[in-house]
């Protein structure tokens, strides 16, 4: 259930950006991370926010965000993808652990929206059918992202990047919108909200 003392969404959403800056300023305070406070931790976890990330391993959130043991609670898929693992698992972070700010965590040259982007464009789906399955999930945010373009390698760059972050945004909604967290949000008990990380510079924006 929720604690009384965590801090509020936004508080969180505050603390998270604050962390990112030391991130990619190199000045990182690697929090939680000693052999004293893993035992501590063993007792329970309140952690004070859920991150829904690509599997990249270019984008690991604790080290992103410069945070430690039991502050984020994690789940990851290629494109950020949701099913119903992931709409279970965020569902048990809401309701259980009463976590109250969800980050929708896309990333640049994401690799699941290259793909996607290509097949938009025309190209075959990627084998096995599962992987082909889950790029289709993003292929209608990515569709007419590269017309008017010559098709270049600038092009396709920004094509990447505009899906990239309607990707984010189009998973927001989806799972605002999804009755297993759907009540949280309406009760202003779940915070939902879109962010980019960038791989070149390490900074995270929100989308």
């Amino acid at each position: 259930m929720a604690n009384d003392d965590r801090p509020t969404a936004a508080q969180a959403w505050s603390a998270m950006l604050e962390g990112n800056g030391r991130w990619r300023r190199d000045e990182r305070r690697d929090p939680r991370r000693s052999a004293e406070e893993r035992a501590a931790a063993v007792a329970g976890q309140t952690p004070d926010a859920m991150i829904l990330s690509c599997s990249d391993s270019r984008v690991p959130s604790e080290l992103v965000f410069d945070l430690g043991l039991g502050d984020l609670f994690v789940v990851r898929t290629a494109g950020q993808v949701v099913d119903d693992a992931v709409r279970g698992t965020l569902a048990f972070g809401a309701g259980a652990l009463g976590i109250p700010l969800l980050v929708v965590l896309g990333h640049s040259q994401c690799g699941a929206v290259k793909a996607a982007v290509s097949v938009a464009g025309g190209a075959p789906a990627p084998q096995p059918r599962t992987l082909g399955e889950l790029v289709d999930d993003i292929v209608p945010v990515c569709l007419g992202a590269d017309d008017g373009g010559a098709g270049g390698v600038a092009d396709d760059t920004a094509a990447v990047a505009a899906a990239v972050d309607a990707n984010v945004r189009r998973v927001v909604a989806q799972l605002t919108a999804d009755p297993s967290l759907s009540g949280a949000v309406c009760n202003n008990r779940l915070t939902i909200i879109g962010a980019r990380y960038e791989l070149e510079t390490g900074a995270v924006v929100e989308v």
